[in-house]
């Protein structure tokens, strides 16, 4: 049974990502949420907790996603599969969040630092789980992970530079040198 702190969580993680991070202030999250601040403090330590906390909601969410994602049909697929997943949807919004905390945490500002590690490593296990699905590895699926990952992150800080038309064309150079390069020690349905 949820607690009223994780009703809290959960709304407040929706706001967050209509919203964004950035500027978030705790008396028009609350009215939105239709309660005080003073409430959202007694539920959480401060604002601090509630931003850590929606940084980890949003990763529950992103990590059941991939999970709920169909077997690809081979190496390839898995990163095409996972290139639409985190480009469409509820997901997209999640890894803007994401790209926002990690952004504000390469400085050293907390709580994202320490929330975007903590979420990252979730993050990075759930995708190596994905290619593990499609027969690599252990070791492959890690190797695949920080490349696609990594290239991924980049794609999407780029979006607004670069047109769709590209980002597609370098996910799919990128499935075809992934394919290319780990496709022969894989083999669907084979883990």
């Amino acid at each position: 049974m949820a607690t009223r702190r994780d009703e809290l969580a959960e709304a407040a993680t929706d706001y967050a990502l209509e919203h964004g991070l950035i500027g978030l202030s705790l008396r028009p999250l609350a009215q939105a949420l239709g309660t005080s601040d003073r409430m959202l403090l007694y539920h959480f330590e401060d604002k601090d907790d509630l931003v850590a906390t929606i940084l980890r909601t949003t990763s529950e969410r992103s990590v059941r996603s991939l999970r709920a994602l169909p077997p690809s049909p081979g190496l390839r697929y898995a990163v095409l599969d996972l290139w639409r997943a985190v480009t469409t949807g509820p997901q997209q919004r999640c890894q803007w969040l994401y790209v926002e905390a990690a952004a504000l945490g390469l400085f050293g500002r907390e709580p994202y630092a320490t929330a975007v590690k903590e979420t990252n490593a979730l993050w990075v296990l759930a995708v190596a789980a994905h290619f593990r699905g499609v027969g690599l590895t252990a070791t492959a699926a890690r190797r695949v992970t920080l490349l696609v990952d990594a290239t991924f992150m980049g794609l999407q800080l780029d979006e607004q530079l670069d047109s769709t038309a590209q980002q597609r064309r370098a996910v799919r150079d990128l499935a075809d040198a992934v394919e290319a390069r780990w496709g022969r020690r894989s083999q669907p349905g084979k883990a």
